[in-house]
């Protein structure tokens, strides 16, 4: 069986690939691959992660978490998706450092069926627009709280994910940049699924909906209508000169108003996002979905 954890991070999803997937699941289920609904299994997996702490499942417990995601009798690909995974955001950031805690994680939760192949899916987003949303996500904290005494120049991918990779011990990473999603957004979620590029899925235009006008994605959908695109590259090349005249400025354009940052703090912080992120790529054990 292979099992799936679709760890965040934070404020890259919002549940997003789940829905995504959910919406495709009766065709799911034909392949034995199973996509149970959060609420059937997050108090189950929390309280298996805690009773183990961090060991391997016995049979009874794998057998009861199994019974809470699906009542089939056989499944050959179950996919968890929770940004909790990683920790609550209040963690994201702490007198530590940045997800300090992360990579520790892995290991416990591919000891909840430990002779499964175990996969860990993540979002990378840059960290000036992940700290805005932290902030804005708890209201009850001031930034000062939220940054924890760390400086956000310090707050990098590279080191977290060379980590991850030496805690996940060969088990597949596959990566992305929520910054890419509305040209990816169809590969990610069959790779996430476990399903073959050309296998036809709804919700291919989630992303497309959220940030284009109605307008231009009727256009967008005409076009692809009447010229089908021969390539994933193809594809990728017409959604991205629909994007350019058609976005939504709202849903791309993040006001950044924190306590002492500057355009050029922010230019800096993502010049380094971007340096982090092409080291990852190159990194081995992890597969990077790129456009």
């Amino acid at each position: 069986m292979q099992v799936v954890y679709h760890l965040g991070a934070h404020s890259t999803d919002e549940d997003g690939i789940v829905r995504a997937l959910a919406a495709n699941r009766a065709a799911l289920a034909e392949r034995n691959i199973i996509v149970p609904h959060p609420k059937r299994y997050r108090l189950v997996l929390r309280d298996a992660l805690l009773a183990l702490r961090g060991g391997p499942a016995d049979m009874a417990t794998q057998d009861t978490v199994l019974a809470a995601c699906s009542d089939s009798d056989h499944v050959d690909r179950l996919i968890f998706s929770h940004e909790f995974f990683l920790c609550v955001p209040e963690r994201v950031i702490t007198e530590q450092g940045f997800y300090v805690m992360v990579p520790d994680k892995l290991q416990p939760l591919a000891n909840i069926f430990p002779e499964a192949e175990t996969e860990f899916h993540m979002a990378l987003i840059n960290p000036a627009t992940l700290v805005h949303a932290l902030v804005r996500r708890q209201p009850d904290r001031s930034y000062e709280d939220v940054m924890q005494g760390q400086d956000p120049l310090r707050l990098r991918w590279a080191p977290i994910v060379r980590q991850m990779v030496e805690k996940a011990g060969g088990r597949k990473l596959v990566l992305w940049c929520n910054e890419d999603l509305p040209m990816i957004w169809p590969e990610v979620i069959r790779r996430v699924g476990g399903v073959p590029p050309d296998m036809p899925m709804a919700g291919e235009d989630a992303i497309l909906e959220r940030i284009m006008t109605p307008e231009g994605l009727k256009r967008l959908r005409s076009y692809l209508a009447s010229h089908p695109p021969q390539s994933v590259t193809q594809r990728r090349k017409i959604a991205s000169a629909f994007l350019d005249k058609f976005v939504k400025p709202e849903e791309v354009e993040v006001e950044l108003p924190l306590p002492g940052w500057t355009d050029e703090l922010v230019d800096d912080i993502s010049a380094l996002y971007d340096l982090d992120v092409a080291e990852i790529m190159e990194m081995p054990g992890v597969e990077f979905i790129a456009p």
